[in-house]
């Protein structure tokens, strides 16, 4: 072996560059993540202790292999669609990044989402995204939605602890052919002391028509109202949370009369459901989702009036739901006035953006 005293100073120098360059990564790191600042630290007398919930629909989240039950064809790389595994981790990655924008330093603790396809999508989100380091659990359950697509929600075990879950199925009377997504039920704890309902929709759309498909919403209503009336009748200060895609704006009779959740207003009554979404009217630059240049709030939270208006337990208002709005899940209109979602995809075309609808936020406050 040669010894060259030049060349050992040279090798000398590399390993003095690359320890001081692994120096500078390191600092450079993300703190770790506060998942637990708003539920956990003692904020003192008169302060809140908040968490923070989010609603998504991320638009057709399939995985991209073919399932013989499910009419999903279109969403494989043979499809129409060309939906390939690359394709996939993009949206995964997409997801993740909004669900930590979406934090603001602290992730949320529930997640409900929507158009998800089956259990694999969602391993992946919580075991081989960004938010692995999170710790994730979910629940899921396959409902008989012929597109295969259903709704889930995500949660953190230090924040919020499981109880029970039920899939409610939704059967339709006049029509038995008829299938559509479960409403999915969890039961949990807040703040190791404060049960919640919680109640994750994604009602039957506008496809084949208004009129047509009006009935249906308004049946899946009825059932929902059920359910909540059951948890009145056990309790009429329960703490109730709907969330999820309804396919219809909170003025629409399936929500405010068959629903019957209703903007916050001086009388407000424990055992009945206040819709968060009121008073955000949708315009030519606001809303959730736009279909031919016209937004619309489709996307809503509800809680019971007993969030709203108890002086002590779990709290929440109009002023702590809010639509998320960022630059990078928004693109220029070409058509119509201002912007809309950069989606996945617009038809057959393959757009490579996060989603046709933008995800809503609230804050529960410990009070």
């Amino acid at each position: 072996m040669s010894k060259n005293p030049s060349g050992m100073l040279r090798l000398f120098l590399v390993c003095i560059l690359l320890f001081l360059f692994e120096g500078i990564l390191w600092s450079q790191e993300p703190e770790a993540p506060r998942t637990e600042k708003r539920a956990r630290i003692n904020l003192g007398p008169g302060k809140s202790q908040i968490v923070r919930i989010v609603f998504y629909n991320t638009e057709n989240f399939y995985d991209p292999y073919n399932d013989s039950t499910k009419l999903d064809d279109e969403f494989t790389a043979k499809g129409n669609k060309r939906w390939t595994y690359s394709r996939f981790s993009v949206k995964l990655t997409h997801l993740a990044k909004t669900i930590m924008a979406l934090g603001e330093g602290d992730l949320p603790a529930l997640i409900g989402l929507s158009e998800i396809e089956n259990r694999y999508v969602m391993n992946k989100i919580v075991n081989e995204s960004p938010l692995k380091k999170f710790r994730y659990r979910y629940v899921h359950y396959e409902s008989p939605d012929a597109r295969g697509i259903d709704v889930a929600l995500l949660y953190m075990p230090a924040l919020f602890t499981l109880v029970s879950t039920k899939a409610i199925r939704i059967r339709f009377p006049l029509d038995s052919t008829q299938k559509t997504r479960d409403i999915l039920y969890v039961c949990g704890i807040f703040f190791h002391q404060d049960t919640i309902h919680v109640f994750v929709n994604h009602w039957p759309s506008k496809l084949g028509g208004i009129s047509e498909s009006d009935s249906r919403r308004k049946y899946v209503a009825s059932v929902l109202r059920k359910c909540v009336d059951t948890l009145f009748q056990r309790n009429r200060e329960s703490n109730i949370l709907i969330m999820g895609d309804f396919n219809d704006e909170p003025d629409q009779p399936s929500i405010k009369e068959v629903l019957g959740a209703v903007p916050v207003h001086p009388g407000c009554r424990s055992n009945e459901l206040v819709n968060l979404m009121c008073g955000k009217q949708a315009d030519w630059t606001h809303g959730t989702h736009k279909f031919q240049g016209k937004w619309t709030i489709i996307d809503q939270f509800m809680v019971s009036g007993s969030m709203v208006i108890n002086a002590s337990g779990l709290h929440s208002s109009p002023e702590d739901a809010r639509i998320f709005t960022p630059d990078f899940l928004l693109e220029k209109e070409t058509t119509f006035l201002g912007s809309k979602p950069l989606r996945t995809y617009a038809g057959p075309h393959y757009i490579g953006g996060f989603s046709d609808h933008l995800p809503i936020y609230m804050d529960i406050r410990k009070r």
